[in-house]
């Protein structure tokens, strides 16, 4: 009789070559011997997307969205027979599963499709034939059976969404990182690992730039009541728990800096300030598929306005030239575009049960001679746009001001 069903999602660095996919294979069986069922989620070898992306980008600069996704899903589909020969040597059942043959059903939007429905049917039946269920990450299927992919961090959903189909007792995302941590631990040495995180705190700060897990993923959790294991690869130590927000979680303001250099701020000046023309404009903006993330609009003056908003990099030309084209449509002065800044945020579910928080944040900053350009607020986060040359500066800076470094050796 089986102890539990375990979901456990391996990320690419986890499965980097040869010798990293032996070891996983070995912790795997090891939990099997156990008496657990397991299902294993697999991303792409590191640096194999990458790869792909840069060969497709070697014959166009534009590839086709459906082509790209063909491509792509190749890298799950060889790291998950590998790891399933890695597991058979060991001695153990597994049996490899496409997002096709698992039939994880999406929307028709390439290279960034959303889950509609799960059959686990197959993995079920691997499972009562005593196998271990290496399924691909990232990749899934249309109803016009065309392969589609799930974004970057993808292989986070497809872990999260299989936990919830099979009622899974966990969900276990292995990588290189022991956990969540207050603050990005390569950047600030006194970074501490937090035992339990809020899916709203983790939510906050997957969309912030923090890549232990993907943003979509942990909405996915919180709908489906998916409890997440973030923990190393590498070692034996517990990680973080993301679950359901408790009382004590309050008690502390901020629990986490985030930030995100991927940031590209456009400004549109001389804008008529009537009716309409916003929705013009972030409508234009938005059937491109791009994401917009703030926005602040100045007060009227002589019937004009000043419109800033910030886009990924990746996205600057592209939302910059359709800004200009609306501009001109609408009589807009100029465009102004920066794609040399980021964004700094302090996290925390505590943010809405204390008061200034933001204030101090603004004064620490100051204090540093940062500048800030644009401020975002939500009821557990502060995010606000600087140069990009203060970004590590400012996330020091928060950290020690928020008091979030490890306590004191006669403290532990």
């Amino acid at each position: 009789m089986s102890l539990a069903l375990l979901v456990q999602k391996f990320g690419g660095t986890s499965v980097g070559d040869v010798g990293r996919l032996q070891h996983v294979a070995r912790r795997i069986v090891e939990v099997k011997e156990e008496g657990n069922e397991i299902v294993v989620v697999v991303s792409a070898i590191a640096g194999e997307t990458d790869r792909l992306l840069q060969l497709a980008h070697q014959i166009t600069e534009t590839p086709n969205a459906r082509e790209l996704d063909v491509i792509l899903a190749t890298g799950e589909q060889v790291a998950i027979g590998l790891l399933s020969l890695a597991i058979q040597a060991c001695g153990s059942k597994a049996r490899s599963f496409t997002g096709t043959q698992v039939r994880i059903l999406t929307d028709n939007v390439h290279t960034r499709a959303r889950i509609l429905n799960i059959d686990v049917e197959r993995v079920r039946q691997a499972l009562r034939e005593g196998e271990i269920a290496i399924v691909a990450g990232f990749q899934g299927v249309n109803v016009e059976e065309e392969v589609t992919t799930l974004g970057r961090g993808g292989s986070d959903l497809t872990a999260v969404a299989l936990a919830a189909a099979l009622d899974a007792d966990i969900c276990e995302i292995y990588t290189d990182v022991e956990g969540v941590y207050t603050a990005d631990p390569d950047l600030v040495s006194t970074a501490r690992k937090l035992p339990r995180v809020a899916y709203e705190e983790m939510i906050e700060v997957a969309s912030l730039g923090a890549r232990v897990l993907q943003a979509r993923a942990v909405e996915y959790a919180k709908n489906y009541n998916v409890s997440i294991h973030v923990r190393s690869s590498f070692t034996r130590n517990p990680g973080t728990m993301v679950v359901q927000e408790d009382r004590d979680m309050e008690r502390v303001a901020v629990s986490g800096i985030a930030y995100d250099k991927n940031e590209a701020k456009i400004t549109i000046t001389g804008v008529v300030d009537r009716p309409g023309i916003a929705a013009k404009l972030f409508g234009r903006v938005a059937e491109s598929g791009i994401v917009v993330d703030m926005i602040v609009q100045n007060i009227s003056q002589d019937g004009h306005t000043d419109i800033s908003f910030t886009v990924p990099r990746s996205d600057f030309h592209k939302a910059k030239e359709l800004v200009e084209g609306v501009a001109r449509e609408i009589g807009a002065n100029q465009i102004l575009g920066d794609d040399r800044i980021a964004k700094v945020s302090i996290v925390g579910v505590g943010i809405r049960t204390h008061s200034g928080v933001a204030a101090k944040m603004f004064a620490a900053l100051a204090a540093e001679k940062v500048n800030i350009m644009m401020i975002s607020t939500s009821e557990i986060k502060v995010s606000c746009v600087i140069e990009e040359q203060y970004a590590e500066l400012a996330v020091r800076v928060l950290h020690d001001t928020f008091q979030l470094g490890d306590p004191p050796a006669e403290e532990r």
